[in-house]
């Protein structure tokens, strides 16, 4: 690889992934190129290219400065692998095909016989298209802003069994939005998106509650690479390792949120947990502390409960977005549903339990003189509602820390 260019060619590639992928996949020297288009040509045309993935905007722009192009790619119109081989020739391919139907396959979605409708036209919906009609759709309805078959008149395609996004929207740093509402689709029976950041999209949050089949675009992102280092080093890789770099990246970029009452040990508990992992650990009411400039019962007492909620809301939306971190939640965050959203996007929710009868009150406006059994059996169904597991504080705060991590690591994987 000495001397060789490898990496992901895009314009601007802030949000990407595809190092620690790649480097799993033994290209050390893989890194990010940003380029403008006027600067494509040139670029492309340098001898010492080894391998580049291309990515948004740029899957169909490179094609005319390629020199072989795989007829997968040709027929789909879309490539996003290059790489120049001993004769001096940059060949083009598209391996996003062959990531859309592991990410399929691994959802257990079947496309055969049924009816499919693609958000979006760029390059990734050229694949998705192809991909679906090689799998058997009987039809297949592209969705664009404008057109014949646009967002004004979904009603025209509410018979689809699949709603595939291939759209930036719910993509990070604009978390929480969705290209469309799933309700338009009452058949629908699989939702599959190649959004990979942030884990669960407003529309695979929406195919959950809803019970339907998903997938975020990650397991997509890792199978395509692979088959790209395939292309690049021209050798097989064993399909295993697609599962292994997936659990691999589930883990690093899964935040761990901790819940519970007030006073049942969270701060604590997660400077320990940080200490442990190495993860920076974010407080929500710390944030809100820093935020306003003022103490926690000072807000309580001038501006009401309300206007706390609302900024807890808006500081746990911008921590939720983030990946690999601890967020240390306060106890009533579970009080509004909206947080739900922002936290189960990207995280796994532990639930830490204590006795009731040692909770500390001091400093907690709401627990000074409270009646802690009832303000427990309000908020128990609330706080069942947003966990993914339960730990016990009743040891150590090294205890609990480490159950959590233990835990975290069977399980953030899957």
């Amino acid at each position: 690889m000495a001397g060789k260019i490898y990496g992901l060619l895009g314009r601007k590639l802030g949000h990407s992934w595809s190092v620690p992928i790649h480097t799993a996949l033994g290209c050390g020297g893989y890194r990010l190129i940003e380029l403008e288009p006027e600067e494509l040509e040139g670029f492309l045309s340098q001898p010492n290219i080894g391998g580049l993935n291309v990515t948004i905007p740029y899957k169909r722009d490179v094609m005319p400065f390629c020199d072989v192009i795989d007829p997968l790619a040709q027929a789909i119109g879309s490539v996003n692998t290059l790489t120049r081989r001993a004769d001096g020739k940059l060949y083009a391919f598209n391996t996003d095909a062959a990531g859309f139907c592991w990410m399929v396959e691994r959802a257990g979605i079947s496309f055969a016989g049924k009816k499919a409708v693609v958000l979006g036209s760029g390059g990734a919906s050229l694949t998705a298209v192809a991909c679906a009609k090689k799998l058997g759709a009987r039809e297949v309805a592209v969705i664009s802003r404008s057109g014949p078959d646009n967002y004004t008149n979904l009603d025209r395609h509410d018979d689809a069994d699949i709603v595939v996004n291939t759209t930036p929207v719910g993509m990070y740093p604009n978390t929480g939005a969705a290209a469309v509402d799933l309700t338009a689709f009452p058949r629908c029976r699989g939702v599959l998106d190649v959004v990979y950041n942030p884990r669960r999209t407003a529309l695979l949050l929406q195919a959950e509650a809803l019970g339907i089949p998903c997938s975020d675009g990650l397991p997509m992102l890792v199978a395509q690479a692979k088959a790209a280092e395939e292309h690049f080093f021209e050798k097989s890789i064993p399909d295993s390792e697609n599962e292994r770099i997936l659990a691999m990246l589930r883990q690093e970029c899964t935040n761990i949120v901790l819940i519970g009452m007030p006073g049942c040990g969270k701060s604590t508990v997660g400077q320990a947990l940080a200490e442990l992992t190495g993860r920076e650990a974010i407080d929500i009411d710390q944030r809100i502390v820093e935020r306003t400039g003022r103490p926690i019962p000072e807000i309580f007492a001038q501006d009401g409960e309300a206007s706390f909620r609302a900024l807890e809301r808006e500081e746990t939306a911008e921590a939720g977005k983030l990946s690999g971190k601890i967020i240390l939640t306060g106890g009533g965050v579970i009080k509004d549903e909206r947080n739900y959203a922002s936290l189960h996007q990207n995280c796994r929710i532990y639930h830490l339990i204590r006795d009731l009868n040692v909770l500390p009150t001091d400093g907690r406006p709401l627990s000074q003189g409270a009646d802690l059994g009832a303000m427990w059996r309000e908020r128990e169904p609330l706080y069942t509602r947003f966990r993914d597991a339960v730990i016990r504080n009743d040891g150590t705060v090294r205890e609990a820390a480490q159950e959590i991590w233990r835990d975290f690591c069977e399980n953030s994987g899957t």
